[in-house]
């Protein structure tokens, strides 16, 4: 049966716990997908206490990182989902997302809802994918693909 939680905080503490045992066993976050059986962005996520996985996908994954079964048991448990607390985040990698969304973020709601009409790009039913690519004029790009269902307003 599945468990909802309704404070982060168990999840936070794993996370913590889990980010310590990659580094430490020297794995890539696709081994850790590898083992899971799911893509890379799902279970980073996951690990990052952000999704829960399924039951074997956790249980693999706590014992590739040499977790315990609460672990495992606890990457199973439906998070409360969030993961920049406090407003305006102040990590570089993180705050430039949030400056593209600040820039963008009206565009794209223009352009989705004049392409679809009144809805949301779902962020449950939902796929995202990272590449690193060669910059023709030097150096290298990054090519984020955010993949989400659209789902139409429907009046009541």
């Amino acid at each position: 049966m599945p468990h909802a939680q309704f404070d982060p905080t168990a999840r936070e503490t794993l996370a913590v716990a889990a980010v310590e045992a990659k580094i430490r066993k020297d794995l890539t976050w696709q081994q850790i997908a590898d083992a899971a059986g799911l893509s890379v962005a799902f279970v980073t996520a996951a690990v990052l206490g952000q999704h829960a996985l399924p039951e074997k996908s956790a249980e693999a994954v706590a014992e590739l990182l040499g977790l315990d079964d609460e672990a495992a048991m606890l990457l199973r448990t439906i998070p409360t989902r969030g993961s920049i607390p406090g407003g305006v985040p102040t990590d570089p990698t993180i705050y430039r997302f949030y400056e593209m969304l600040q820039v963008y973020g009206t565009t794209l709601k223009a352009l989705v809802h004049e392409q679809f009409g009144d809805g949301i790009i779902s962020a449950i039913n939902f796929r995202l994918d990272v590449k690193k690519v060669a910059d023709p004029e030097g150096g290298e790009r990054a090519i984020i693909t955010l993949d989400g269902k659209y789902l139409p307003t429907k009046p009541f």
